[in-house]
This record gives C-alpha cells, structure tokens and sequence, in this order.
C-alpha cells in the first residue's frame, strides 16, 4: 500500500514539473554571430641550412635550421540561435495577478487615449501594458522578464566565407638536433633563433679522435608530424690534422705558463688558419691578467712587438 502511495506521490510530482515546465513564458529568440576560423595542415617541412662550403676548413660552424607550414585557411560565419523563456514560479502569481489586472485596465485606457490622438501613442503603451496584463492575470504563467530569462541552444548555423593558402616560416627555435660523429650520436640544442653552434674544438666533439670526424651527420625530427631533415658537413682532412694541436693550445693549464708563452698559444693558433679561436684566447688572457696590470702590460707588449697582433685597449673591453 505504501509503495503505490509513492507511485502515486512520484508521478503527481513529475506531471506537476511538466505542466510548470510547460507553462513558461516565451521570449523572442535571440541570436550570436560570430567567425571561426579552421586550419587545416596541408604540409610540414623542416629545412638545415649548414652554410657553404660544405667542407670544414674552419672548426667552427653555423647552422640554421627553421621549419615550413602550408595550411589551408577556411573562414566561417557562425549564427547560433536560442529560445529564451521565463521560468515558471508560482509564488509569483501573488503580485503579478493585481499588477497584471493594473496594466489591463491601463492598456484599454491607452488605446482609447491612442483613438482620440490618432494613433500618436507608442506600442509600448497600447499593446506592451495589454499583453502584460493578460500573462500577469494568467495564474499559468509568469509575466515575461529579461532579468530571470533562461535560454538553450536552438540551431547552430554555418556559412563558409572563404578560404585561403597560408604559409609559415619559422625558427627550430630551441628544439634537438642530433649531430652524428665518428659513430655516435649527439643531441645539441638550437639557439631562440634556430641556429646550432658546431665547434669541433669544444664538447662533445673535443673528446673524440679527430682522425675519425669524417663526417658529421646533423638531423632534425618532429615525432608529432613524423618529418624529418638531414644535411651533412664534411671535415677536411687539414683541418683533422689541426684539431688535436689546436684543443692543446686552447685548453691546456694557462696559470702555469709566463707570458712568452700566452704569445706563443696565440700566435700558434693563428698560424694554424684559426684566427677567431685566436682571438678569442688573446681576449680570455687579458681578462685573466684585469687584476695584474703589471703583468697585462706586459702580456699586451708581447703580443704587439713579438706576435705583431693589434690588440685593443683593455679598458674599453
């Protein structure tokens, strides 16, 4: 007795929903518009530019990599509609009912008034104040109001405006490159504006045998797009035979030598061809003598009279 009592109770209360569901007061539909823009990747291309020559003479390179979209670019115009309606609430009915039976009796006062002034009033008198009358006297429905409005989603509507080829350029900026050498690879990182510092002279490269960098083997690869790009730098068989001497010159313990020996690293280096490693190691030498003018000055007057090197005033470095 009891479970059909609840059966009872439960669909009372669902037909009540229904029927309140169903008295809400309709709005005018409203509607959006917007544009969307849809691209769709028509190719993907990564490009290593390794410089010219393609032999290393010069144990310093710089390589530029930068990758290459092709999309095709689609312009919508998007309309969406929505029934707005004013949910029904009962206790409304309290203040709407007399308000609603006000307006009645105003709205029929208007359009009398609207007669006589021969059609001069606005619609918002004569018509508006009716219909609000009437749905205020209604005990079924609430009176429309924008403040409480709900809405859903009516229709989505789609028109294609146009579509267009885009193309894009861009720096590998930060990303992997695998430079194989002598056998093993290595994973160095690009700079923000895409290009990799190859120096034979530092690591990874300084540690392995010279005589094996034939050929360094650079890659780029992006696993989302499965793309990739090769391009490979050949070592000259000059500059193999200068590698080991020149890591000698640059990296061996400079603190114990005097400065006739500073020249001789310097002038070495730039006897070998390698002049930016050259200078680099002059600069180095006169930072590391900034505390000791004595023996800076000293340094500097050897390399100009001894190496013949035109060196640079050291307060402006």
């Amino acid at each position: 007795m009891l479970k059909r009592n609840t059966l009872h109770l439960g669909g009372a209360a669902l037909c009540c929903a229904l029927f309140l569901s169903g008295c809400a007061n309709q709005l005018p539909q409203r509607s959006e518009h917007e544009e969307r823009i849809e691209r769709k990747l028509l190719d993907h291309s990564l490009l290593i530019d390794a410089g010219e020559p393609k032999t290393l003479g010069l144990p310093q390179r710089r390589v530029r990599v930068h990758e290459q979209k092709t999309f095709e670019v689609t312009a919508f115009e998007v309309t969406r509609r929505y029934d707005r309606y004013t949910p029904y609430q009962p206790w409304r009915e309290l203040y709407e009912i007399p308000l609603g039976a006000v307006a009645v009796v105003a709205g029929v006062g208007a359009n009398v008034l609207n007669v006589v002034l021969l059609g001069s009033l606005p619609d918002t008198v004569t018509k508006d104040w009716i219909s609000y009358g009437f749905a205020g006297l209604n005990p079924f429905i609430n009176a429309e109001s924008n403040g409480r409005s709900q809405q859903n989603l009516a229709s989505i509507d789609e028109q294609r405006l146009d579509t267009r080829m885009e193309y894009t350029s861009m720096p590998w900026a930060e990303r992997p490159v695998t430079v194989t050498a002598a056998g093993k690879d290595h994973e160095l990182l690009t700079d923000r504006n895409g290009i990799l510092r190859i120096n034979l002279l530092d690591n990874p490269f300084a540690d392995q045998d010279s005589a094996r960098l034939g050929t360094l083997l650079l890659t780029v690869t992006d696993e989302q797009s499965d793309t990739s790009a090769h391009a490979s730098l050949i070592v000259s068989h000059t500059l193999r035979g200068k590698l080991d001497e020149a890591h000698r010159l640059i990296y061996d313990d400079l603190e114990g030598d005097d400065t006739a020996e500073w020249v001789h690293r310097v002038k070495r280096l730039s006897e070998l061809g390698l002049e930016e490693e050259a200078s680099e190691l002059e600069q180095s030498l006169i930072e590391l003598t900034r505390n000791d003018p004595e023996l800076q000055e000293g340094f500097l007057r050897a390399l100009t009279q001894d190496a013949g090197r035109l060196v640079a005033d050291p307060a402006s470095l």
